[in-house]
């Protein structure tokens, strides 16, 4: 059964240039959209009780408490359930921190992205970095005990030296999760159509990986999969949860899910999913190569690699045996574990590449 659930909210009070999500500032469809969600939910959800759930946009933060209530409502879960809810910094008044701890919200993410003002500015978020800073010190006091900060770096006009900054800005946070990505410009971000100058190359963005994980390391934080550190025992389950290549529920426009063995996205017009909020763009039952594919990209993603075990267990195939002359040939970037096989750190910079031999024609 599935024991998981992404809920998509699509909206923003403003878009940022470099995103290319599903996502838009019209928000007065927010009300009309919740119903439609909420129908989604009822009639696809079998009723099970859910290990995670996670609200992501968009901006979840821009829903009144009672519209995140109703759809909580609509789903089974305890005190054991990780309740992840992305809210930006500017939106994390005491009142509505207080009120989404009181409704079961246990784990927040918070969107900072960088804590230097001028890219913050140039980038289009709404929040400063003292936004952040007083956001995070409010949620402490609401009762939160889970707190993740985006970071992303190779941002227009950043460098070392500010990355450097930014971390130990976070060190001073306090917090349990750091979710760092690397900027990619794509379609149909403001940044496709108009490249910004001063971008860091790809050079210096391997540098700056390198140097998070050389930081956060020294700060307490362990990195559990390429681009996600935790302190002990906070690694975000729901990720982890798509990391294991379990299944999930994905609910609400552009979301997609992985149910029963068939991966499945919901549609990405908005009218489009109003109108039939239950009915999936597209779907496609994965097959048995497929999954193989699915367990070694996935399982190369976390820090501890493929466990061999499960893979036999899984698919009846001796991983060593049978993909051997790929870890041969990259020997110095793939080591054997207790459990199986991983990739050094020089190895998931080259992961593209090494990943690429296990497809099978």
């Amino acid at each position: 059964m599935c024991k998981s659930a992404y809920i998509h909210i699509p909206f923003c009070k403003s878009k940022c240039k470099y995103c290319s999500f599903v996502s838009g500032v019209n928000l007065e469809s927010t009300s009309v959209y919740i119903k439609a969600l909420v129908e989604e939910i009822k009639s696809l959800y079998i009723g099970e009780a859910l290990n995670t759930i996670y609200f992501g946009g968009g901006t979840p933060s821009v829903l009144p408490i009672n519209y995140i209530k109703q759809i909580l409502d609509r789903l089974k879960y305890n005190e054991n359930t990780e309740i992840t809810f992305e809210i930006n910094p500017d939106d994390a008044t005491p009142e509505y921190l207080k009120m989404l701890y009181e409704i079961g919200i246990n784990r927040l993410s918070f969107g900072s992205q960088t804590f230097h003002n001028e890219i913050l500015r140039f980038i289009g978020r709404r929040h400063s970095a003292e936004d952040t800073l007083t956001a995070v010190k409010k949620a402490k006091q609401a009762g939160f005990r889970n707190i993740s900060l985006d970071l992303i770096y190779g941002l227009p006009f950043q460098n070392l030296d500010i990355l450097i900054n930014d971390l130990a800005v976070i060190k001073s946070l306090d917090v349990q999760h750091v979710s760092t990505y690397g900027l990619k410009i794509e379609t149909p971000s403001y940044f496709s159509k108009h490249l910004p100058k001063k971008l860091p190359d790809n050079d210096t963005q391997a540098d700056m990986y390198l140097k998070i994980n050389e930081i956060l390391e020294s700060y307490g934080y362990k990195r559990y999969e390429v681009s996600n550190f935790a302190k002990k025992s906070f690694e975000s389950k729901h990720n982890l949860n798509y990391w294991n290549n379990s299944e999930y529920y994905g609910f609400g426009l552009s979301a997609h899910g992985y149910i029963n063995g068939i991966r499945y996205s919901n549609k990405e017009n908005l009218n489009e999913y109003l109108n039939n909020p239950a009915c999936h763009a597209n779907e496609h039952k994965v097959t048995n190569k497929e999954r193989i594919e699915e367990e070694i990209f996935l399982g190369f993603r976390k820090e501890f690699g493929i466990n061999v075990f499960d893979f036999k267990t899984k698919f009846n195939i001796d991983f060593g045996d049978k993909y051997k002359k790929i870890i041969d040939k990259y020997d110095d970037y793939i080591i054997k574990t207790e459990i199986g096989y991983k990739l050094t750190l020089e190895g998931v910079m080259l992961s593209n590449e090494i990943l690429s031999e296990f497809l099978e024609d």
